[in-house]
């Protein structure tokens, strides 16, 4: 039997409760009978007509909010892709039929987003309950009704409170976001040549305010025709993991100057690390490249295995080196170890885990899918090759952990 076609405009305008469709630019596309008809307002008067061109915040409210949270919640939505439920909101309108009068109004508003194919926001669904007799009405006579009335009261300034609240945290939680990721660009090195052999670099911060700024890069110059490379990752997120990734980032590029190898480097960075707060739990990887012998040494603390893509197309992971990541254990062992041939013309690829892992899901499929993309983009330029593969694994909308790449041309 076939499945029934469904008229989804129908379905729409037939919602119950006050549903509206905005652009991202705040423009009415749409609206269902019951936001016509609450509203008091025509479908003519509110199509391709800016929100508040339509419904123009009370002149005679000196205290009036309403207008300034309603565009804030909705460009929240287009920001951040996310869907932004307000605090109980009071905003007056005007009456149609009586131009200057205003009747008051309280709604409860929730914003959600529409996604396009590449991932962007293409409308905003703006549902709102209207709850104006639910706060004016709600039975009683005497020293009730004016209990009630005073609860009424006391919860709409509560919710009022709330909603201040919350806008204080996410204007903190931006402003760290800024400096800690000012900071993580401070403390990276910038991109540079690596003797005649061609790199690229990579940092893609999480989306949100929140899980950025533990990932880092770190490409070092060696006697002879050698580099020392690096990719690491801090717990945790912010100003806090910034400072954290600065040291150990800055310790490991120390350490590879002197040490006899990546393990050795390795081991100093864990002892290193104990006397670092916050360093706990933190993984790296470290590979050193000599183009004289045509090898890769390298060892890992609990970091994802570098790949090495073939100049026949074929991909290896490097992971006969790995280790705990810093700190695990609490006395100190050597690290292991292992080495490589390669040949000239052949692709290292050093990433952190924001690249391959996602909830629910193997580590196989990750890493898979990165063979995958190195096949299919190969031949490219390193430069060419970081984008492709950032637009091939990261997903539209971006992810919840931030990304560190490396991609070396040996």
């Amino acid at each position: 039997m076939s499945e029934p076609k469904i008229d989804y405009a129908a379905v729409f305008h037939a919602l119950p409760g006050m549903v509206a469709l905005l652009t991202p630019n705040l423009v009415y596309a749409d609206a269902n009978e019951d936001f016509l008809r609450l509203a008091g307002r025509t479908r003519e008067q509110l199509l391709g007509r800016y929100i508040f061109d339509v419904f123009p915040e009370n002149p005679n409210d000196p205290a009036a909010a309403g207008m300034r949270e309603t565009r804030e919640s909705m460009l929240r939505v287009v920001a951040t892709r996310e869907r932004d439920t307000m605090a109980l909101l009071r905003y007056d309108i005007e009456d149609s039929e009586r131009p200057g009068h205003w009747v008051e109004h309280f709604w409860s508003p929730v914003n959600a987003p529409v996604l396009g194919p590449d991932g962007r926001v293409v409308l905003i669904v703006h549902r709102v309950e209207e709850v104006t007799e639910l706060i004016r009405a709600r039975g009683g006579t005497g020293s009730d009704s004016s209990r009630t009335r005073v609860l009424e009261a006391e919860l709409y300034t509560r919710s009022r409170e709330l909603q201040e609240v919350n806008e204080r945290l996410r204007q903190a939680h931006a402003r760290e976001r800024e400096v800690a990721l000012a900071l993580q660009a401070a403390m990276l090195p910038a991109p540079m040549p690596v003797g005649h052999h061609r790199a690229a670099v990579r940092y893609q911060p999480a989306v949100g305010t929140l899980n950025v700024c533990g990932d880092w890069y770190d490409l070092v110059d060696l006697p002879g025709d050698r580099i020392a490379v690096a990719v690491g990752d801090v717990v945790g997120h912010g100003l806090e993991a910034a400072g954290v990734m600065g040291q150990l980032r800055s310790a490991l590029s120390a350490a590879a100057r002197v040490a006899d190898g990546p393990a050795r480097a390795l081991e100093a960075l864990g002892l290193y690390a104990r006397h670092v707060a916050g360093a706990e739990s933190a993984t790296v990887v470290k590979t050193y490249i000599d183009w004289d012998t045509h090898t890769l040494t390298y060892s890992s603390a609990g970091h994802p295995p570098p790949a090495l893509l073939h100049p026949d197309g074929t991909v290896t992971f490097l992971d006969q080196a790995t280790d705990p990541p810093l700190g695990a254990r609490p006395e100190h062992i050597p690290r292991p170890e292992a080495s490589t041939s390669f040949i000239e013309g052949a692709t290292l690829v050093l990433y952190s885990d924001g690249l391959i892992e996602r909830r629910d899901e193997d580590i196989d499929v990750g890493l898979a899918r990165l063979a995958d993309a190195l096949v299919r983009h190969g031949q490219a330029s390193p430069e060419i090759l970081a984008d492709a593969v950032l637009a091939d694994l990261l997903p539209p909308t971006g992810t919840t952990d931030d990304t560190a790449l490396v991609i070396i041309r040996l």
